[in-house]
């Protein structure tokens, strides 16, 4: 059985339903990913997935949606 791992990235520009939708929609096509959760009003973003996390998949989705990733 795999283990259930976590990520949350600070994510600037979101501001409006359209942002969640865009965002969940590209990250939840990483491979492995399980679940996305969208924080308008914290600016973040919270992967959850089979296994490690992609980091660099899940920054790719979340900069192909048109918002990008606070280091």
């Amino acid at each position: 059985m795999a283990t259930t791992t976590t990520a949350v990235y600070a994510v600037d520009g979101m501001s409006c339903g359209h942002c969640v939708d865009s965002v969940t929609e590209e990250v939840t096509e990483v491979p492995g990913v399980t679940d996305v959760a969208v924080d308008l009003e914290g600016k973040k973003v919270t992967v959850t997935s089979e296994g490690t996390v992609d980091d660099a998949a899940v920054r790719a989705a979340i900069d192909e949606a048109g918002y990008e990733v606070r280091d």
